[in-house]
């Protein structure tokens, strides 16, 4: 099974941006889709958004229109640039296939404070 890395994460103040990187151990040339996930404090893991192999994206209504996921398959990367960053955001991002059926990593830590 492919394994993945996130990094990227950090505080930063409501409003402001970051971005994700999720490096895989392998080619994700073949993977049909890439998601982003996250799990707050006290909360489920959920789902954020993802991207297909052909470059469609899909994202949950909270996170529309500032949230964007790229990927690099030559990087076996993938990417959450999050904008506009709320409190709401703070959690641990975690990628995954979508759906999930590999490992988890060990997330990225995002807090929205200021």
């Amino acid at each position: 099974q492919v394994q993945l890395v996130e990094s990227g994460g950090g505080l930063v103040q409501p409003g402001g941006s970051l971005r994700l990187s999720c490096v895989a151990s392998r080619s994700i040339f073949s993977i049909n889709a890439m998601g982003w996930y996250r799990q707050a404090p006290g909360k489920e893991r959920e789902f954020v958004g993802l991207i297909t192999s052909l470059g469609t994206t899909n994202y949950v209504d909270a996170v529309k229109e500032r949230f964007t996921i790229a990927r690099d398959n030559a990087k076996n990367t993938v990417y959450l640039q999050m904008n506009s960053l709320k409190p709401e955001d703070t959690a641990l991002y975690y990628c995954n296939t979508f759906p999930a059926k590999t490992f988890w990593g060990q997330g990225t830590q995002v807090t929205v404070s200021s």
